[in-house]
C-alpha cells in the first residue's frame, strides 16, 4: 500500500535524522580538511582529494538540517565546512580553488565553473543561517563580479576557461541560478536578481531544445547545441531545471517560464522514468531514446523536488502522489548494509550495484527530504 504524504515525509524525516545525519558526522568529517569524499561499500573512508563543490554542499545540508529542526550538531558542521571553504579553497580575492588533497596541498587550482557555483552557494545558506552574514555576502559578491570579470560569456553566463575550451555546459549554470536565488533572499539588491534573470533567459532560450522541450548538456561557443558531441538529455537535470525555472517564474510573474518548467517535468516522467522500477533512469538520447537504463540515486531527489513543488502550487493534479513515488523510490537506495549510508545506482534489474557511496549526494538528499517535509506541511 503506498503511503501518503505525511507518512512517508516522516519516514524519509526519521532516516536523515536518527540514522544519515549522525552516520556523516561520525564518519564522513575530515578534521583536518572539511569532508571525505566518499566511502567503500563497507563504510570505510576513501582517500580522494577534497573538493571545494563538497565543502559547500555539506555547509548546505547542515545549514538546512538545523532550519529543519535536527537536534545534532548542525552549526559545527556549518562552520567546519566555512573553516574548510575559506583555510583551503577561497582566498581572501580571486578565484576558488577547486581540490586539494588531505594535508591542505593544492591538487587542482584551475577555473571550474561548477565549483565556484557551488561555493557561491554554500556561501549563501551559511549566510542565511546567519554566519557572518554581511562578510559572507560581500565576499561572495566579490567572488561573482571576478566570475564575471574573468570568464563571463559575451552573450550570456559564463566560459569554462579562459582561454575558452568547449564543450560550453549547461549543468554548471543551473547551479549558478541555484546559488543566484539562494542570494536573492539573503541580500537583496546585490545584483544577484539580474544574474538569476540572465541565467534563466539562458536557459529558456538555448539549453531547451524548442523541438522537443528538453534540456540538453552541450554547446559550442555561440550557445548552439552541439548535436555530435556526447549528445545526451539526462532525465534528472529536466526534474532539477524545471524545480529551479518554477521557484523563479514564481518570483519574476513569468508564465513563459512555468510552461516550460512543466514541460520538462511531463517530458522527464513520460520518457526518462522507468515505470517497472518506479525509478528515473540515467540518460536519454537527443532524440529521448534510452541510452543508459541504469538509476541513479540523484535524479530521484531532483523528481522529488519537482513534483512536490508542482503539487504545492496546485499545478498538476497527480503531483502529489507522483512526489510519494519518487520519494518511496529513492527510499530503496537507502536499503544499505552500512546503516546511514547508500546505494548510488540501482540497475535496470532492481539490484543496487557495490560501489562507494557520494557524499556529495548528501545535498541532493536533503534538498528531497526539504521538498517532502514542505509538501507534508502545506497539505
Amino acid at each position: 500500500m503506498t503511503p501518503d504524504i505525511a507518512e512517508e515525509a516522516a519516514a524519509f524525516k526519521g532516516w536523515m535524522f536518527d540514522v544519515a545525519l549522525p552516520f556523516w558526522v561520525r564518519v564522513g568529517v575530515d578534521p583536518a580538511s572539511g569532508f571525505h569524499e566518499r566511502l567503500s561499500p563497507e563504510g570505510v573512508v576513501i582517500d580522494d582529494p577534497r573538493r571545494a563543490r563538497l565543502v559547500a554542499r555539506q555547509i548546505h545540508v547542515f545549514a538546512t538540517a538545523e532550519r529543519l529542526g535536527w537536534p545534532g550538531p548542525a552549526r559545527q558542521m556549518v562552520r567546519h565546512g566555512l573553516a574548510a571553504l575559506h583555510q583551503h579553497h577561497l582566498r581572501p580575492e580571486g578565484m576558488v580553488i577547486p581540490s586539494v588533497d588531505a594535508a591542505g596541498r593544492v591538487v587542482r587550482d584551475t577555473f571550474d565553473l561548477y565549483d565556484h557555483a557551488f561555493v557561491l552557494f554554500g556561501l549563501a545558506l551559511a549566510a542565511a543561517a546567519g554566519e557572518d552574514t554581511p562578510a559572507l555576502a560581500a565576499r561572495a559578491r566579490r567572488l561573482r563580479d571576478d566570475m564575471r570579470a574573468g570568464f563571463g560569456h559575451q552573450l550570456a553566463g559564463f566560459e569554462e576557461a579562459a582561454p575558452r575550451t568547449l564543450p560550453l555546459k549547461a549543468n554548471p549554470h543551473m547551479h549558478m541560478l541555484e546559488a543566484c536565488l539562494a542570494w536573492e533572499d539573503v541580500a537583496p539588491g546585490d545584483g544577484w536578481q539580474a544574474l538569476a534573470d540572465t541565467l534563466a533567459d539562458l536557459a529558456l532560450t538555448r539549453f531547451i531544445d524548442p523541438a522537443t522541450g528538453a534540456v540538453h548538456e552541450y554547446y559550442d561557443g555561440d550557445w548552439t547545441r552541439l548535436p555530435g558531441y556526447d549528445a545526451v538529455v539526462e532525465p534528472g537535470h529536466q526534474f532539477e531545471w524545471a524545480w529551479l525555472l518554477l521557484r523563479w517564474s514564481q518570483r519574476r510573474g513569468h508564465a513563459g517560464a512555468q510552461a516550460a518548467a512543466l514541460r520538462l517535468i511531463a517530458l522527464a516522467e513520460e520518457t526518462g522514468v522507468d515505470r517497472r522500477l518506479g525509478l528515473a533512469v540515467n540518460e536519454l538520447d537527443a532524440a529521448l531514446g534510452l541510452r543508459d537504463n541504469r538509476a541513479r540515486l540523484w535524479p530521484q531527489t531532483e523528481r522529488v523536488k519537482a513534483h512536490a513543488l508542482c503539487a504545492m502550487r496546485g499545478l498538476a493534479d497527480d503531483a502529489g502522489a507522483r512526489a510519494v513515488e519518487a520519494s518511496c523510490g529513492l527510499r530503496r537506495f537507502f536499503a544499505h548494509p552500512v546503516a546511514g549510508s547508500w546505494w548510488e545506482h540501482i540497475g535496470p534489474d532492481g539490484a543496487p550495484a557495490s560501489e562507494p557511496a557520494r557524499a556529495s549526494s548528501l545535498y541532493h538528499i536533503m534538498g528531497a527530504l526539504e521538498a517532502m517535509l514542505a509538501l507534508a506541511a502545506h497539505r
